[in-house]
């Protein structure tokens, strides 16, 4: 079992990523908030801006303060 380090000690198995994606755009506020209404939401930043929403196979909204771009270099690396 692989796992990511999406910042501040969380990590998320990797077999489960579905999407690593930024949360500016209007389609992703709508899937953070309704994850929020329906109870599948898991917010990881410790307060910090979140720059990366990490779908899971489960369909659970994982919020992350650390980049994108930042994470897709660290897959790359585990699974090299």
């Amino acid at each position: 079992m692989k796992l990511l380090n999406i910042g501040f000690g969380n990590v998320v198995v990797i077999s489960k990523i579905v999407s690593i994606t930024s949360p500016e755009s209007a389609p992703m506020k709508r899937i953070k908030e309704q994850a929020r209404a329906e109870g599948r939401l898991i917010d990881a930043t410790y307060g910090r801006k979140t720059r990366a929403i990490i779908i899971t196979d489960s369909n659970h909204v994982i919020l992350s303060s650390v980049q994108p771009e930042t994470m897709a270099d660290r897959l790359q690396n585990i699974e090299g």
